[in-house]
């Protein structure tokens, strides 16, 4: 029996709900919604210095402006440290994480774009500070993505050794995402292309940890006139809420469906319920960006 299927939208609170994530927000609820699935909203709350006072709150009554609403209680990454912990443990037990006390510097320095195991023979002991990573072995990494189609990485090559706790004591991306994913029995994630590159580490993780991986699907990033992603970090506005309704019909066009004219002057809950009944996947452009 097909198991029903579970859908996410989570967002970092470093900042107000940008069209770019309002996007993949759209797509992510769409498809569950088409399948009669269930759409669960998490908070990746992870890394505190980054993070914006009231962004949480903000990015969930924006969610509920543009009808998007979501089933079971928000998750926050930051009060889930018991389970990171127990996946490191594991990966601990295995003998497949190791300290490195290498800074950005160093290893640029060496002229790396991904860690290539320095610290594999031994870290510098007089550091206090340490992070963990994970020991990649070099091989390949293969998945059908639900819109880019087939996907080949090395995965040494591609991520090298990546961290799984962060100097800090703060938990890796990674490692957090692969972790909560499975705690939520999610089984497809509906992204942007910015994070395709960052299917192979967690596949690997989903391997390592015994988990079932999901199925992907990463849609083309929303880029702003000199062709850089739409980010907080490029000073991307927040989403309007003056006509949700119009930003609504204007993502389904993006993401290659094909809404009657006429819908932009419909509810929201109607522009979305066009969205669910005409869902195809097979619609939306396979690049990078818009």
């Amino acid at each position: 029996m097909t198991p029903p299927a579970i859908g996410r939208f989570a967002p970092s609170p470093t900042g107000p709900l940008h069209y770019g994530s309002l996007l993949a927000a759209v797509a992510s609820h769409l498809n569950i919604r088409s399948k009669n699935g269930t759409w669960l909203v998490r908070i990746d709350d992870l890394d505190p210095p980054r993070e914006v006072s009231g962004a949480s709150a903000d990015i969930l009554r924006t969610l509920e402006q543009y009808g998007l609403h979501w089933d079971k209680e928000v998750v926050y990454q930051s009060r889930h440290s018991e389970l990171y912990d127990e996946a490191l443990a594991q990966l601990t037990k295995d003998d497949l994480l190791y300290r490195c006390s290498c800074s950005r510097k160093e290893i640029a320095k060496r002229g790396e774009n991904f860690y290539q195991g320095h610290c594999r023979k031994g870290y510098i002991p007089e550091r206090k500070r340490f992070s963990l990573r994970i020991k990649t072995p070099d091989r390949a990494v293969t998945w059908m993505d639900l819109i880019q189609g087939q996907q080949i990485f090395n995965l040494f090559d591609s991520n090298g050794d990546f961290i799984v706790r962060r100097s800090d004591r703060l938990y890796a991306y990674h490692l957090a995402v692969v972790v909560d994913d499975a705690e939520q029995q999610i089984t497809e994630i509906i992204r942007g292309a910015d994070l395709l590159t960052s299917t192979p580490a967690q596949s690997y993780l989903q391997e390592v940890l015994d988990i079932q991986p999901p199925q992907y699907g990463h849609i083309p990033v929303a880029v702003n006139a000199e062709g850089t992603k739409l980010s907080k970090q490029t000073g991307a506005k927040a989403v309007s809420l003056r006509d949700p309704a119009k930003t609504l019909v204007m993502a389904l066009r993006d993401l290659g469906q094909d809404p009657p004219d006429g819908l932009v002057a419909s509810s929201v809950d109607e522009v979305l319920g066009w969205g669910i009944s005409n869902w195809d996947m097979t619609g939306i452009p396979a690049r990078l960006s818009l």
